[in-house]
């Protein structure tokens, strides 16, 4: 099962976002908010309305407890640039490209896993009561 969240033109370059980005990535989900929440660079705020949002889409449409999810992938892709223009000497004018950036995340569900000894153990138990009835 993957969660997917999207976040549209945010009001930042890629190049500031993918720091924050490159930190949280393949981490579990309550691990990365106290990171984001940690973190001092003011592009944290719309990333982690994202990954609340996220969480909250997984706990209402699949029933996902949140302690079980882990960010699957998150990228930041170039949204559309704004252009302004500054004036220059002689009438000149030189544009200034004001970039967006937009955020695609996805969320897996952790299965837990029976570890090999616990497999084994269950397997002996089990043909232990096969040869004993």
């Amino acid at each position: 099962m993957e969660i997917r969240a999207e976040l549209k033109t945010i009001r930042t370059s890629v190049r500031k976002m993918k720091p924050l980005i490159d930190q949280i990535r393949g981490k579990r989900v309550e691990d990365a908010q106290v990171i984001l929440q940690f973190l001092k660079q003011k592009n944290k705020t719309p990333l982690a309305k994202l990954l609340k949002s996220a969480i909250a889409s997984a706990e209402h449409n699949f029933q996902a407890s949140s302690g079980n999810l882990k960010i699957k992938s998150i990228v930041a892709e170039q949204g559309p640039t704004l252009k302004r223009f500054r004036p220059r000497a002689f009438g000149r004018a030189y544009e200034i490209r004001k970039r967006t950036c937009s955020i695609k995340l996805a969320l897996t569900e952790i299965r837990p896993t029976i570890k090999k000894e616990a497999k084994e153990l269950v397997e002996k138990t089990l043909s232990d009561e096969k040869t004993t009835s």
